[in-house]
């Protein structure tokens, strides 16, 4: 899996205006439970389309930008989280043991079709 480290503003600013979904995963590092959920999207990463954009938020590093997250796109911070954007909207959220690969997957393909 080929996470790209979010740790600016700007990067937030070109997410929002990306036409494809892009997904951020909310992690922090101290969190083992945040650490296993990490794990298992990376074991299951395969069955992401492959041009999707995948984004990597320490939390612990860069709370700060967590919080623009939540305002940005109008989510409850939680951790782990993860957010599916597209057209400027969170389209998909969901955190903790309720992170799914397959309902990422099923989501992406119904806007995208």
């Amino acid at each position: 899996m080929n996470w790209i480290p979010l740790d600016s503003i700007n990067q937030l600013e070109d997410i929002n205006t990306h036409s494809k979904p892009i997904l951020i995963f909310k992690h922090s590092t101290r969190c083992p439970v945040s650490s296993m959920a990490k794990r298992n999207i990376e074991l299951e990463a395969v069955l992401l389309p492959e041009n999707i954009q995948t984004y990597f938020l320490d939390l612990i590093k860069f709370r700060e930008l967590s919080n623009q997250v939540s305002e940005l796109w109008k989510v409850k911070h939680e951790s782990p989280q993860v957010l599916l954007i597209y057209n400027q909207e969170c389209i998909y959220n969901s955190s903790h043991n309720e992170i799914n690969i397959a309902d990422i997957v099923m989501k992406i393909e119904e806007v995208t079709s």
